[in-house]
């Protein structure tokens, strides 16, 4: 960084990753998409449901987790917000998501909160992805599904 700088380069990087992740995400373009992570970036679900990881590390494990989300939403992201933060290489965005789950045909909408770190080369080190499961849970169970005391739904990798 030069003297002059004053982390405006870096956070564009920042916030950019963040929306191409968006984009991406919903186009279903996971090959291009992993590109957007560091070699050992790491994608974090703090509220993963059973049969989700709660953390994916490294390219090959994102490219695999992610290989099958195309196959389930068909989801469009919006209203995306930047907050400002004190470190350029991070990132605070939130957004919603509009989509139908493919299986069931039900409606997919979620609120998301997402912490993204970066680095110096503006590629993904950390996403930390506040979303809530039980939106996606709902939306890929059928309706004539008998109740069961754990969801047994699966998606993502």
């Amino acid at each position: 960084m030069t003297a002059k700088d004053d982390g405006a380069d870096t956070r564009t990087a920042a916030q950019h990753a963040v929306a191409e992740h968006l984009r991406l995400t919903a186009a279903g373009n996971t090959a291009e998409w992993v590109a957007l992570f560091a070699p050992d970036g790491v994608l974090e679900f703090p509220y993963a449901p059973v049969g989700v990881p709660r953390q994916v590390k490294g390219r090959e494990a994102l490219f695999e987790h992610m290989s099958h989300f195309p196959e389930t939403f068909d989801v469009e992201f919006v209203d995306l917000v930047f907050h400002d933060t004190v470190d350029p290489s991070l990132a605070i965005a939130e957004f919603r998501s509009k989509g139908t789950a493919l299986a069931t045909g039900k409606p997919y909408r979620q609120t998301c909160i997402s912490v993204v770190r970066t680095d110096g080369d503006g590629l993904i080190t950390h996403y930390l992805d506040y979303w809530n499961p039980l939106v996606a849970i709902e939306a890929l169970t059928p309706d004539d599904a008998a109740a069961v005391p754990e969801p047994a739904v699966t998606f993502g990798g």
